[in-house]
């Protein structure tokens, strides 16, 4: 076993992890950024962005990773291809963490960019057309759908905010529900209803998201919840909208979640409940969820970061001079 010791120990290398460590590198905490099961992020899985800031043309999101991560490196950053599978948070700083390799990382401060996922319906067809018809995002892939025929699967909140949004693009918005009443809240649902560019299908799931003969999406195969009857649907792109998985598990009884799973931080900070542990992307955000709202809380981790470390060096300073 190896110890791996830093000022600023980071998990999760995404937007918001890499921000964090870029910023933490230029401030001199030389960050060791833990990279996990999906290094680069859901930004890794996504093709063309075309939002996010700086880049007048689509560039691709591995590429995009790819030099956030070249970025951080350049300044100082030490990138480790291990998973985190266990925190000790309780002692306070220095904090520990134990990878799969059996490696242990230590650092000063905590910064958590561990992410979330879009749940998914798991049929047929829906991970092979990810990207080419099937997205989980509408603001991120909405764009590409102007003047198309789109639907949305859910029932929450977040499928009614993505059909509202999508109307923007479509004048032809379906919303799939597998019952026949909206888990929403009644405002989300009146705007809904209010707009005519959304048709609501009740008591309907997806069987399998089918491709065409171009390789694209071409319709979704429905089966009627009630009765079992078999139909389809013919679209040019299908949003899936039944929530996100944030990945907190590694911190289950050791900080706050709110009802979404999400950990809970200090409003307008990414200060969570334990001093020199900071929390910042999707881990903590369920409103947003965007690789540049991720990018900006990972700076604000870092900058926080590094003035708790400085007031702690300072108070042991002035103790010192007084001992």
């Amino acid at each position: 076993m190896t110890t791996h010791a830093t000022r600023m120990l980071i998990i999760g290398s995404g937007p918001a992890g890499l921000s964090a460590a870029i910023y933490g590198a230029r401030a001199g905490m030389q960050p060791i950024v833990v990279q996990g099961l999906q290094p680069g992020g859901q930004l890794t899985i996504t093709t063309d962005v075309e939002n996010y800031p700086g880049f007048r043309d689509v560039i691709q999101g591995p590429w995009l990773m790819q030099e956030m991560q070249a970025q951080a490196e350049h300044v100082g950053t030490r990138m480790m291809w291990d998973t985190i599978v266990d925190v000790d948070l309780a002692n306070g700083s220095p904090f520990r963490a134990t990878g799969d390799s059996g490696d242990e990382y230590v650092g000063d401060v905590l910064v958590i960019a561990t992410g979330a996922q879009a749940k998914w319906l798991g049929v047929p067809g829906e991970q092979e057309l990810s990207g080419k018809g099937v997205s989980a995002c509408a603001t991120c892939d909405g764009f590409f759908y102007r003047g198309k025929k789109v639907a949305v699967i859910g029932g929450g909140n977040t499928a009614v905010e993505e059909a509202l949004y999508l109307t923007n693009h479509s004048d032809d918005v379906t919303l799939i529900h597998r019952r026949d009443e909206l888990r929403s809240e009644k405002i989300l649902q009146d705007r809904l209803f209010a707009n005519e560019k959304i048709t609501p299908l009740w008591n309907k799931s997806v069987d399998a998201f089918v491709a065409g003969e171009n390789g694209t999406l071409a319709y979704l195969a429905l089966r009627d919840t009630v009765t079992g009857e078999l139909s389809r649907l013919e679209v040019d792109g299908a949003f899936v909208a039944i929530g996100h998985a944030p990945s907190t598990e590694l911190f289950k009884g050791k900080l706050e979640t709110d009802a979404g799973g999400y950990l809970v931080v200090e409003p307008g900070t990414p200060k969570t409940a334990i001093p020199g542990v900071f929390a910042c992307g999707d881990v903590m955000d369920q409103t947003y969820r965007q690789a540049v709202t991720a990018a900006g809380t990972g700076c604000m981790a870092a900058l926080d970061a590094e003035r708790f470390l400085a007031a702690r060096e300072f108070a042991g300073t002035k103790a010192g001079v007084h001992a």
